[in-house]
């Protein structure tokens, strides 16, 4: 099979918004492009629509108006299937059906050269299973663009049982002349993204269904703490919690009902209710009103007075860095007792979140009032910081650890307590997820981390955060976790396990 240069003819069948796209792109990188849909309308709409994108991006003085037309040229529309016949690599953009894509791509295989590539863009039906009804399944590949395809960097190139490794690297190496950032993957239920991103959603639901905050108060705590650009609420919203739902069941079933994939009753309300988001004008927020609510944020409060590390902070210890980058004199204790925390006013213990509730961990372990903080990417440029207290702390003894990040001109909200809270056990369930995804051959760690980068815009790949955080720390709180709910769900991968064993050397 002959190397796929940018002179070869490129197919795109599908004339919807991803098949627009790829069109765009694999025109852009010079291939003549063959356009068909089953509706002829619809690739009439899709290059009507493709001019108009193309004259904003001139107008932004990113093309030439020669650089547009000479692209719009590259692309012939088709009015019948046979059209493709010369295409030396056929994406295929259509409805996501098992049967409809494989009665399609028999009917594609009978008018190409049998050296033509053959390539999905599923985002979750098994490239196996849609391989199985070809003369040749050896020549069909994933490659799983997102959506907006022009500007997403990311596409999973995902193998079949039957792919051939060089077809494989052929779509590899298009894809990275394309200008993207292409990740192999082994075809399992949602390939890597969509099976990693999972606990994103399902942590936030179900602190949510515990009662800690409301979703514009987590959202705000997984932006301004985490890092992430949207938080889940409102990213569930965007997506639709239709498709989202029905991503979530798939992976759910694929993966023969594994527990860590559990749908949501919450979501599972808003989808019978018809509440689907932005596209209904309602999911978790309201969007035919002029103003979103606003996330709760603790009100101002006075300062402790004395401030005092004990032990090993662990991920909490950045807090001390940057308290003293401000000026304020933190004391360390002259004898170590408890380990892990910070001392307010002689009254109150402050310590990060460990995957244990705050009122276990002040009843079995510090004896002493008690407010745990959650997980924030880069302590220095939060902007809000969750808090949660025992419920053995008073109102006035919470508010010491209130000042402390207000000192720091931290906004702070305040949830109520859940175990791990929620940046730190979703993050920490996120690797976990991709260390299963690395365990169980899907991909490779660096493919991991740069799928969740590129694909989904996470601040930080999953695994790279684990080992910022501390692998020890993330398998505690896993496993605090995993006690603390008596769940399957939070068993930890034995992957992470065994590079935390691989990091503490020889005996």
């Amino acid at each position: 099979m002959a190397p796929l240069h940018a002179s070869d003819t490129v197919a795109v069948v599908g004339a919807g918004t991803m098949g627009t796209g790829i069109a765009q792109i694999a025109a852009a990188a010079g291939h003549p492009v063959l356009l068909y849909d089953h509706w002829p309308d619809a690739v009439d709409r899709s290059l009507t629509a493709l001019e108009k994108t193309l004259e904003r991006v001139v107008a932004r003085g990113k093309m030439t108006p020669e650089e547009r037309l000479a692209l719009l040229a590259r692309i012939t529309p088709c009015g019948e299937l046979a059209a493709l016949k010369t295409a030396r690599l056929v994406v295929e953009a259509i409805v996501e059906s098992l049967e409809i894509k494989r009665k399609l791509f028999a009917d594609v295989e009978k008018l190409v050269d049998d050296e033509a590539v053959l390539a999905t863009n599923t985002s979750s039906i098994s490239i196996t299973a849609i391989a199985s009804g070809l003369q040749r399944p050896e020549r069909l590949v994933g490659m799983h663009f997102f959506n907006p395809v022009p500007l997403m960097a990311l596409v999973e190139i995902i193998s079949g049982v039957a792919t051939e490794p060089r077809v494989a690297d052929m779509a590899y190496e298009r894809a990275a002349a394309w200008g993207k950032s292409p990740v192999y993957a082994r075809s399992t239920p949602g390939f890597i993204v969509n099976r990693v991103a999972r606990p994103f959603y399902a942590e936030a639901l179900r602190v949510l269904q515990e009662g800690a905050a409301e979703p514009e108060t987590l959202d705000a705590l997984m932006r301004d703490a985490g890092g992430f650009r949207m938080g889940p609420f409102e990213l569930m919203d965007l997506i639709g919690h239709d498709v989202n739902f029905a991503v979530t069941r798939s992976v759910f079933e694929a993966h023969y009902y594994d527990p860590r994939f559990t749908p949501s009753l919450i979501q599972q309300e808003l989808v019978e209710a018809g509440f689907l988001g932005r596209k209904s004008g309602r999911g978790f927020f309201r969007y035919d009103e002029a103003e979103r609510p606003q996330p709760q944020t603790a009100s101002d409060v006075d300062a402790p007075s004395s401030i005092v590390a004990h032990g090993d902070l662990g991920p909490l210890a950045p807090l001390v860095e940057l308290l003293a980058s401000k000026g304020i004199d933190v004391g360390r204790a002259s004898h170590e007792t408890g380990g892990g925390w910070i001392e307010l006013d002689g009254r109150v213990a402050v310590a990060m979140t460990d995957g244990r509730s705050a009122t276990e961990r002040m009843a079995t372990e510090l004896k002493k009032p008690l407010v745990l903080v959650d997980l924030a990417r880069d302590l220095a440029q939060a902007t809000r910081i969750g808090l949660t207290p025992a419920d053995q702390t008073t109102e006035s003894e919470r508010d010491l650890a209130v000042g402390l990040f207000q000192l720091l001109d931290k906004a702070v909200s305040v949830i109520a307590d859940v175990p791990g809270m929620l940046v730190m056990r979703t993050v920490c369930m996120l690797a976990n997820e991709a260390a299963d995804a690395v365990n169980q051959g899907v991909c490779d760690t660096e493919s991991v981390d740069t799928a969740m980068r590129k694909g989904v815009n996470y601040p930080q790949g999953p695994m790279e955060w684990a080992r910022r955080i501390g692998l020890g720390y993330v398998v505690g709180v896993l496993s605090n976790l995993a006690t603390g709910y008596g769940e399957d769900r939070y068993r930890v991968s034995p992957l992470l396990r065994r590079l935390l064993f691989a990091e503490a050397g020889p005996r």
